[in-house]
């Protein structure tokens, strides 16, 4: 089994596993670069700001943001790269259950035919 530690793409699932760090990702997304503080204000009612910290040292481990310090603010910002590897990774499996599907598709459709052929064929009681 892979190390998380060691394999960027574990780390990136690992990182993205959880629903706080990717409400912090997302706000990211929309409102660009953003203070410690600003990424935080919004789970000031459930969480500590140490514990909010933490989730961003998870997310920068894992490459998902970076961190600049501006005078005495933190700014982060999302890194796409590790994105980009969980896309290429998915793809593979995207293209495979395509084919899948498809397949099943045209045989499912192929029996439909089939059926709706028996019934015409069948001779009418009288």
């Amino acid at each position: 089994m892979p190390d998380p530690t060691t394999d960027a793409l574990s780390a990136t699932f690992a990182a993205l596993a959880d629903p706080t760090r990717r409400a912090i990702l997302e706000r990211l997304r929309a409102a660009g670069e953003c203070t410690v503080g600003e990424l935080a204000a919004p789970f000031a009612e459930t969480m500590s700001m140490p514990a909010v910290s933490k989730h961003l040292r998870v997310l920068e481990k894992a490459g998902l943001i970076s961190q600049r310090r501006e005078a005495q603010w933190r700014r982060c910002r999302v890194e796409s790269e590790p994105l980009r590897s969980v896309l290429d990774w998915t793809e593979h499996y995207r293209e495979l259950w395509e084919g899948r599907l498809a397949r099943l598709d045209s045989y499912i459709k192929e029996l439909q035919e089939k059926e709706h052929g028996t019934r015409k064929q069948q001779p009418r009681k009288k």
